[in-house]
């Protein structure tokens, strides 16, 4: 048997047992770990949001925002572990996140509520966009595990994306 010492599996390559090519693991871990860093992004901008939020619908937005910043940073975790079972690494700081994430952060001193869930809404959206993209190079390698988990964070992103639209309606 050709087992390891322990001086040995301590350097050796993170690159974790998988069916899939190695081509395959570093495409997929690495559309993944730019797929987190937007996931975090958006995570933190809307607890931003969240944290900032006014006026007289204050209440239910600071509700909604908090169930969705639950909602995405339940994410998290599954989209890292993920890349690490294909084979791959994932993100390694928030230095990493700034230099890959391709969801805008929002560092201004006040954004109105309607401007927030706007901006939360495009972003759902735009993530869905890189969500399905994603979804294509797991496609090209036959990944289907990572598809499937994929088509459920489609379903809850346009969802997270259709609640903001809806409060941003004006009443009549």
């Amino acid at each position: 048997m050709n087992e390891l010492s322990p001086q040995a599996r301590q350097t050796a390559p993170l690159r974790a047992p998988s069916d899939l090519s190695q081509q395959a693991g570093k495409d997929i871990a690495g559309a993944l770990t730019v797929l987190l860093a937007d996931v975090f992004a958006l995570y933190l901008k809307t607890k931003n949001f969240h944290w900032h939020m006014s006026g007289p619908n204050f209440r239910d937005y600071h509700l909604m925002l908090d169930e969705q910043g639950d909602q995405i940073y339940a994410t998290t975790d599954a989209i890292a572990e993920r890349a690490r079972k294909v084979g791959g690494t994932t993100l390694r700081s928030i230095g990493q996140i700034h230099r890959i994430q391709r969801l805008l952060d929002n560092d201004a001193d006040y954004v109105t509520p309607q401007d927030m869930l706007a901006e939360l809404a495009d972003d759902n959206r735009r993530l869905v966009q890189f969500l399905r993209a994603t979804h294509e190079v797991c496609d090209t390698h036959n990944d289907v595990a990572t598809a499937s988990l994929i088509e459920n964070w489609i379903d809850e992103a346009e969802g997270r994306s259709w609640f903001l639209f809806e409060s941003t309606r004006p009443t009549r």
